[in-house]
Formats: C-alpha cells, sequence, structure tokens
C-alpha cells in the first residue's frame, strides 16, 4: 500500500468520527474558496496547484468533492501543464491531480502525452550528489521535506526512484542526535516537519521499523507545548497547527499516537478554528496569534483532527 493511500484510509476512519456540524462547517467554507477558474489560492493571488492540493485534500477529508468540484479543478489543473511550473508547484500538481483521478476517474496529466515523464524528469534533475533532492536544480544539498515530496510523486506516477540506497543513506545523514531529523545538512538542529519528512520518506521507501525509532519517538514527544499542540522545534515554545499535524502523522507511521495526549491535541486543533461572534465560521488558524486563516492550514486542522479521532 503507498504512503498516501495508508494515510487516506486513515484519515477517512478519523473523518467518520468527526461531528457532522464541524464537517458542514469546513466543508461549506473550502467549498467557498474554489475560484472561477476552478483552482484555490492563498490568502491572497491568484489560483496555483500548491493551494488547490491542499484545498483538495481537505474537501477529501469532509467529503466534499462533488462532480462540479471535481471537473472544475480538473480544468485548472490542466491549465497548468503547459506552464513552467516550479517544483513545488509541481508536486503540487500531482498531488492535487491524484485525489481527483481516485474520487472521479478524472486524469489531468492525460492531457499531455508524456507528461508523467516530464515530471519524473524534471524531479530527477534536483537529484544531488549526497543522494537527496535539492529544493532547486543544481542545489548542492538535499533537502529532506523536498525528498519526501518527490518520493510521493514516484509512487503517484507510478515510477521507482533511482538508487534508493543513495536516498537511504542520506536519510541517514539527516538524523541528529536528539533522534529528529534536519532538513538541510547545515542546519543546527532538528525539527518535527523535517522529521516527519524523514519517517515518510523510509516507510515510502519500504525501509521503516518503528521499534528501531525510540529516539524520534521522545524527540516529537518533547516538543508537547502548554497550549496542547506541538512546536517546530526546541528553541520554539508556541504551537503551530503544521507541526502539530505532522508530529502526529509521525506519531502513527510509528505505532506511538499513545505517547502523545491526544485529547489535548484535538482541543489545539478546534482553538485553531476561526470564531465570528464566538462561533466556528469556516477556516483554521495556523497559531495563536495568527490573524488570517487558508485552504493549507484548515487541511492542517482537519487531518489533525481526523487522525486524533482515529487514534482515540
Amino acid at each position: 500500500m503507498s504512503y498516501l493511500t495508508d494515510l487516506t484510509l486513515r484519515l477517512a476512519a478519523g473523518a467518520a468520527s468527526i461531528d457532522a456540524e464541524t464537517r458542514d462547517i469546513e466543508r461549506a467554507w473550502l467549498l467557498s474558496q474554489q475560484r472561477a477558474d476552478g483552482g484555490f489560492a492563498g490568502r491572497e493571488g491568484d489560483s496555483d496547484p500548491y493551494y488547490t492540493s491542499f484545498a483538495l485534500r481537505g474537501l477529501l477529508i469532509v467529503d466534499g468533492i462533488d462532480d462540479a468540484v471535481a471537473a472544475a479543478a480538473g480544468d485548472f489543473l490542466r491549465s497548468q501543464l503547459t506552464r513552467e511550473l516550479g517544483v513545488v508547484d509541481l508536486v503540487s500538481l500531482v498531488m492535487a491531480a491524484s485525489v481527483i483521478e481516485m474520487t472521479h476517474g478524472i486524469a489531468p496529466l492525460d492531457a499531455v502525452p508524456g507528461a508523467r515523464e516530464s515530471v519524473i524528469e524534471k524531479l530527477e534533475a534536483l537529484r544531488g550528489a549526497d543522494g537527496g533532492y535539492a529544493k532547486t536544480a543544481g542545489g548542492v544539498a538535499g533537502s529532506t521535506y523536498q525528498t519526501f515530496l518527490n518520493l510521493l510523486c514516484y509512487e503517484l506516477l507510478e515510477f521507482q526512484p533511482p538508487d534508493p540506497a543513495a536516498i537511504l543513506r542520506f536519510l541517514d545523514s539527516q538524523r541528529m542526535a536528539d533522534g529528529g531529523f534536519r532538513e538541510i545538512r547545515v542546519a543546527k538542529r532538528a525539527g518535527v516537519n523535517p522529521t516527519a519528512a524523514g519517517i515518510g520518506a523510509l516507510k515510502t521507501l519500504g525501509s521503516l521499523r518503528p521499534a528501531d525509532e525510540r529516539e524520534t519517538i521522545e524527540f516529537i514527544a518533547d516538543m508537547a507545548t502548554d497550549e496542547g499542540g506541538l512546536s517546530a522545534n526546541d528553541r520554539i515554545s508556541l504551537a503551530d497547527l503544521l507541526s502539530s499535524c505532522t508530529g502526529l502523522v509521525t506519531m502513527a507511521d510509528l505505532e506511538a499516537t499513545d505517547e502523545l495526549n491526544i485529547a489535548r491535541l484535538a482541543g489545539y486543533a478546534r482553538s485553531m478554528r476561526r470564531q465570528v461572534d464566538g462561533r466556528p465560521a469556516g477556516g483554521f488558524h495556523g497559531f495563536a496569534f495568527d490573524q488570517e486563516v487558508d485552504v493549507e492550514y484548515t487541511f492542517y486542522g482537519l487531518t489533525l483532527l481526523a487522525l486524533c479521532h482515529a487514534s482515540d
């Protein structure tokens, strides 16, 4: 089973236990964010594949992708295939396309012959001498996060990554003494998000042995804050929704969700929901002092809630 299929099944199991009112409010808000071109945008600017991917994955959690939403999103994604996309948007396009192909059989990448092979060629151009994938072509240092994203794309496009042994050596080089992973080799400390990427990459490659990851489990558990969520690293005291989400995903991958306070994590997720007149009104903030909401953080919030319910 692919990494994303496994995660999707876990999210579906947990989402079924989220109360109907929450699902309805967040579904309506996400649907309201779809633009006339079929895509989704961030807090400002035009639609792009990055935010469209997060919106579609959020809608998948709350069963919000109907025929019209999928068709419009498919049109938008097809329109992006003729553009020169950066790697972030390229990876996002593949992920967004996989959602509507799974739910409605719409395959935007089929609109351009050889599109899948072209994506793989562009991703492989990011491969560095250290065995990992850099964020830009010609980059001298691999990125733990980019390596994970590229591996997910290989899975979705049904290609095998070249020389997986070199990728495993790169991932091992990204481990820090405290059990976490760093993002790039010059980083001074580990973080929750690169750790999630490192563990996810190992799982994608079929090389994750949860019983051998005791230090990583303790690293994630140590990131719990008084707010109930998780912080990004040991120098930050404020929790954020991204780190809380990826941290719980990692603990689920490591079969160690019982080492986090799931009730407090769920409470933290709900505290990040946008309020109007004291009632949830759709969308999630990224952290306590964040004044806006967007589709990316709403995906993290819904994922965190779903995994909390799946972990009960």
